[in-house]
């Protein structure tokens, strides 16, 4: 094999470990879940400083492709998209062509909670702030929930707040505040008086995330916000604001520095002059590093309602300004506001200290003194570890944390609690009945009634995030998908309520093959791919020949030739490709990536082969190379020129021409503007650019439709797009849509059902006939063309298919397997007005016989067509 390379292969020691006892992506594991003892016990022995890495890699993915090769962007990048995408949808005209997104599920599997926050005068009323999602309202306790956000310009949310006297008033702080994970910039303070029926934006627009928001309980006008900043990059628009009339202006009442923001803060019920603030020293410096501890964290106390602050330190018991402080939350006992409680995380990044005061915060004294709480904890607290205590009971306190853990005697001894997932962030007491309680997780929201002795989830809760999605292509009803933090998933009959986790860790692609559903190839972080052929019951580790010294990307791409089951490819930082069903994996290419040994790029992030040719397969890599072959493999040729210096996202490849071909690309705004999208009709010798009207966002999947290829479809940061004319023109995509990253999406060539992967707001579906001119099928009508079912079906060995044309025309009847790939050409010529049939007896172009299974008929006139569906049983 002589395989053209720009250089030598340049391993990065990772490990291919499946991590299915990952505790931090997921916690409840069914029965069909991987069963890998090795992987378990590799798991349990990782040291805390793999356990940090393993956490961080969701932000620093999201991060590095969105800002390489810079390693920074302008600040106002993302929201200045989202206007742009705003725009697109007020100025698009209803159009019958328009159709209406369709949710497609799951509501039963859940997502990251920011908060939770009760009505505090009808418990029935509950709120709560999806991570990347939006803001939801339930009317019954919490069991069901209804989006009330979605028509705001940012829907990444941080904190939710409730007017104790006025609750109707509600204010979202945009901009998750947590440290990790692959969270959206947000665009300041909204307020709704009304219950969230109308919003109105009242500033703050430059902070970037909100930690938490207080209404001053003696006066509705005096709210404060904790702004912890941009986690980026340093800037001075963090610490603590006030605001004396109802955030119509904002006056910044602390500030420590640019680079430490107020990450929490509570206020005395019974002396609303004394406030209590959390601050944070963290930043995430330019081509990684992790800053995330440091002498800025500490504790602050006004006693004059914001004007003033004193930091608490060694001389009221609590830590002197050091290094090794991380992240810090507060709470106070609301009937009792003497008692504070005051979590602190170390520059491991776990837990270190539980403090607590009896006296308002005057004096501190550790209340974990024998540390047993650690027991309870991973090394992820810098990144959502918090503190909160039972309103009406001080000695039962509750730490939010991978578990949640719960104490009765101030801390002196702990319990975890039985929530149904891991990554605990927001906790909510009802304000009637305290012993009721609702907990946001990784996983959605569990409730309790009982004060937290037993939990149920919530299954009404559509703010899944998926990274890759696929379909049965012999039943689209049944959907998959990879997601972060819940593993693998699918629903076998297309409702939104019954959706199965069977594949653990962060789930990425999944394959389901086209001739038997029962093999599925599923994928973790880092290339983690497991092979089922007893539909998803069990799995096996499918990596037999690739180096597990190589590097591999978080989302590591695994892709099915179109033309052959058999055949599948992998990257690291070269291509590799099976013939047998990941029996065994043997080397494509040699290193296409240019990045040092030990660098975070370096690795192939897409890969596609081409539908009309299985020898032309294109490949692009995180360090901006576009590479294609032509035979096979054995040569490749770099085609990045004069493609943007940018991280390539995908490769789609036209279904009839391999030639054609598109390339998208990461990246927010440094600076000058970069396109996203390109063009190729020579495969890679010259290049147009087809951003053209497409907001100024980050492109994750292009898709060229299967039977149309004129048409276009794009998942960005800021929504799906589509084209009907190759790219010149770009409108949104459906009607419904929140505005929320799309970041896959897939075809059903025949069914005409689009359906995108959003990683906010779970999976929806779209009709495509509208976009495409499929008309309805007619059977009725003989006068008219119409395609009718074929008869008999199923059959063995010989079907007929007719159809009937009104006048004289050139018509073509196809047969298709359900990978698109033509199988038959039964007419292809004039017929007379009339009806006419054909019969078909199971053989392809070469005369051979095909296997049972699904095919798929098409007639065309011209740009009418019509399709339908048949089953071949031998």
């Amino acid at each position: 094999m002589n395989m053209v390379s720009t250089s030598s292969n340049k391993p990065l020691l990772l490990s291919f470990t499946l991590l299915v006892l990952l505790c931090s992506s997921f916690y409840f594991i069914s029965t069909h879940t991987l069963r890998f003892a090795k992987s378990a016990i590799q798991k349990t022995n990782e040291t805390g400083a793999q356990k940090l890495e393993r956490k961080s890699k969701p932000s620093d993915w999201a991060w590095l492709q969105r800002t390489f090769p810079h390693g920074t962007a302008d600040k106002t990048a993302h929201l200045e998209a989202l206007q742009q995408a705003h725009k697109m949808r007020s100025l698009a005209k209803a159009s019958t062509q328009e159709a209406e997104w369709q949710f497609a599920g799951p509501t039963n599997i859940g997502g990251r909670i920011s908060d939770i926050e009760f009505n505090p005068l009808n418990p029935e009323i509950v709120y709560a702030g999806a991570a990347t999602g939006g803001v939801f309202k339930s009317v019954d306790r919490g069991v069901n929930w209804s989006p009330i956000f979605d028509d705001q310009a940012v829907l990444t949310i941080g904190d939710l707040a409730v007017d104790p006297n006025l609750p109707e008033t509600i204010y979202v702080g945009t901009g998750e505040a947590n440290g990790g994970h692959n969270n959206f910039p947000g665009g300041g303070i909204y307020k709704s008086t009304d219950g969230g029926a109308t919003w109105q934006f009242i500033g703050l627009e430059h902070t970037t995330s909100t930690g938490r928001i207080i209404v001053d309980p003696a006066n509705s006008k005096r709210v404060f916000v904790a702004a912890a900043g941009s986690y980026f990059a340093k800037d001075s628009d963090r610490g603590v604001y006030r605001s004396d009339n109802g955030g119509q202006t904002w006056q910044q009442v602390l500030f420590v520095n640019d680079s430490t923001g107020a990450i929490d803060l509570v206020i005395d019920p019974n002396n609303p002059n004394k406030l209590f603030a959390a601050t944070w020293e963290r930043i995430r410096p330019p081509k990684f590093g992790t800053h995330l501890n440091g002498p800025s964290s500490g504790i602050y106390r006004s006693l004059d309602g914001g004007d003033s602050w004193q930091r608490l330190g060694a001389a009221q018991g609590l830590p002197a300004p050091r290094q090794n402080v991380g992240r810090i939350g507060l709470a106070i006992c609301a009937t009792q506001p003497d008692h504070l409680y005051a979590l602190y995380t170390n520059n491991g990044y776990t837990y270190d200290s539980l403090y607590r005061s009896k006296d308002g915060g005057n004096s501190w004294q550790r209340a974990d003194p024998s540390n047993n709480l650690r027991n309870g904890f991973s090394n992820f607290s810098w990144y959502f570890g918090n503190v909160r205590v039972h309103p009406t009971n001080p000695e039962r306190v509750y730490v939010l944390d991978v578990l949640m853990m719960i104490s009765n005697n101030g801390g002196a001894t702990w319990n975890a609690a039985s929530t149904s997932h891991v990554d605990h962030h927001a906790l909510a007491f009802d304000p009637l009945n305290p012993n009721r309680q609702i907990v946001g997780n990784d996983g959605g929201i569990d409730y309790s009634t009982n004060n937290g002795v037993s939990w149920n989830k919530v299954i009404e809760l559509p703010v899944t995030q998926f990274y890759h999605i696929t379909m049965d292509q012999t039943n689209p009803e049944r959907l998959y998908g990879g997601t972060q933090d819940n593993g693998t998933m699918r629903t076998l009959t297309g409702e939104l309520f019954d959706w199965e986790i069977f594949y653990g860790g962060d789930g990425f692609y999944v394959i389901v093959d086209p001739t038997n559903p029962d093999v599925i190839y599923a994928e973790s972080q880092n290339g983690a791919l497991g092979k089922s052929i007893d539909g998803g019951a069990s799995f096996s580790m499918a990596l037999a020949g690739i180096d597990p010294g190589e590097p591999t990307d978080w989302s590591t791409p695994v892709v099915m030739d179109p033309n052959n089951h058999q055949v599948l490819y992998y990257g690291t930082n070269r291509v590799y490709r099976t013939e047998n069903g990941a029996g065994f994996w043997e080397p494509f290419s040699d290193d296409l990536s240019d990045s040092e040994p030990g660098s975070r790029l370096g690795k192939v992030t897409t890969i596609a082969v081409a539908p009309s040719n299985s020898a032309v397969v294109y490949a692009g890599t995180d360090d901006s190379h576009v590479w294609v072959t032509a035979d096979a493999g054995l040569t490749w040729s770099e085609i990045s020129e004069p493609l943007p210096y940018r991280w390539v996202t995908r490769v789609a490849v036209d279904p009839t021409d391999e030639k054609i071909a598109y390339v998208t690309f990461s990246g927010l705004k440094w600076r000058d503007p970069q396109p996203h999208v390109f063009r190729t009709t020579d495969m890679g010798l010259t290049w147009e650019d087809l951003s053209n009207n497409l907001p100024d966002a980050p492109i994750n999947i292009i898709v060229v439709d299967p039977l149309y290829p004129n048409l276009l479809y794009v998942g960005t940061d800021v929504s799906a797009y589509y084209s009907g004319d190759y790219g010149k023109t770009w409108q949104p995509l459906g009607r419904g849509l929140p505005m929320v990253s799309v970041y896959d999406i897939v075809v059903h060539p025949f069914e005409r059902i689009l359906v995108a992967g959003t990683h906010a707001r779970s999976m929806y579906k779209l009709d495509l006939s509208a976009y495409t001119g499929v008309a309805a099928p007619r059977e009725h009508l003989p006068e008219r063309f119409t395609l009718a079912q074929n008869y008999p079906n199923p059959f063995n060995p010989t079907t007929s298919i007719t159809f009937t044309l009104p006048e004289r025309a050139a018509v073509e009847l196809k047969i298709f397997n359900v990978n698109g790939q033509v199988v038959r050409a039964l007419v292809n010529e004039t017929r007379a007005a009339g009806q006419h049939e054909v019969q078909w007896d199971g053989k392809d172009l070469a005369g051979r016989e095909v296997a049972s299974g699904v095919y798929w008929y098409r007639l065309q006139r011209g740009r009418e067509v019509q399709q339908k569906k048949m089953a071949l049983l031998r």
